[in-house]
């Protein structure tokens, strides 16, 4: 890896104020004007969003590098579907991440296999072992990451900028072009370039994680009701985009530190 572009916080708030009103496409051509080939990523669940932003990158850099995380308790449509995205985008570098199976047969045998449906705390230390610590690992190599988040898909996101420090990641650059979109802006772009989605839309799901912790959504339900379904009052994150260092949700912040110790 070349040395890191880096950037504080006055600059990169600056930067996020001249692109605040940009169109996700001037968000992408700043990054890759920016960075260098090999240190910057698009990061995604292969959801709706990402996959928007994976296309919009491909049509700047057909050989965009794409992180995705495998838990190992994905659907199976989810595995089927990485095939697909594989198959439409032949020039992508995909790299499937997976959590260090010892450390999940360690938290499996010392709290059962469903133990993160008995509390928050237990289900984000799961989301932490299987998902949040092998990306952290996997951000290392990057200077920047590119992500599909949204302000309207959750309370948590709705400060989010176009740029970000993520201080959460050893202060690399994070990218969120859609921040300002709207659900039915996803939806048309995708129909419009003909870009492949997940075969659970079609099954009522709008917001698709591991296979147990995610459920199709019943009329008038928010669009993440069916991510951790069980829980009451919780926020729907995992702990990737949770602002820690900020102080917001610290109780997902001491479980994801307490997880680590």
């Amino acid at each position: 890896m070349s040395t890191r572009v880096q950037f504080d916080d006055l600059e990169i708030g600056e930067i996020a104020i001249d692109l605040d009103a940009s169109e996700p496409d001037e968000v992408l051509d700043w990054a890759f004007d920016t960075f260098g080939q090999d240190e910057i990523a698009v990061v995604t669940a292969l959801q709706a969003e990402g996959m928007v932003m994976l296309d919009m990158a491909v049509q700047v850099r057909p050989d965009i590098r794409v992180l995705t995380v495998d838990t190992l308790m994905l659907p199976q449509a989810t595995y089927e579907y990485i095939d697909t995205v594989r198959e439409h985008y032949p020039t992508i570098r995909l790299e499937v991440i997976k959590p260090d199976l010892e450390q999940v047969t360690a938290m499996e045998h010392a709290n059962g296999r469903d133990f993160f449906t008995q509390s928050v705390p237990n289900r984000l230390t799961c989301c932490s072992v299987r998902k949040v610590q092998p990306l952290v690992g996997a951000l290392r190599s990057v200077d920047a990451w590119i992500t599909g988040l949204r302000r309207e898909q959750w309370a948590s996101r709705a400060a989010i900028r176009k740029v970000e420090l993520d201080h959460d990641h050893d202060g690399i650059v994070k990218l969120n072009p859609l921040a300002d979109w709207a659900s039915d802006e996803v939806w048309d772009y995708l129909r419009d370039h003909e870009v492949p989605t997940h075969p659970l839309y079609a099954q009522g799901y709008t917001s698709i994680g591991c296979d147990p912790c995610t459920r199709p959504i019943t009329e008038g339900e928010d669009d993440r009701a069916g991510r951790w379904w069980w829980e009451t009052g919780a926020p729907k994150e995992c702990g990737i985009h949770c602002p820690i260092e900020t102080g917001g949700f610290e109780h997902e912040a001491h479980a994801l530190l307490g997880a680590d110790q």
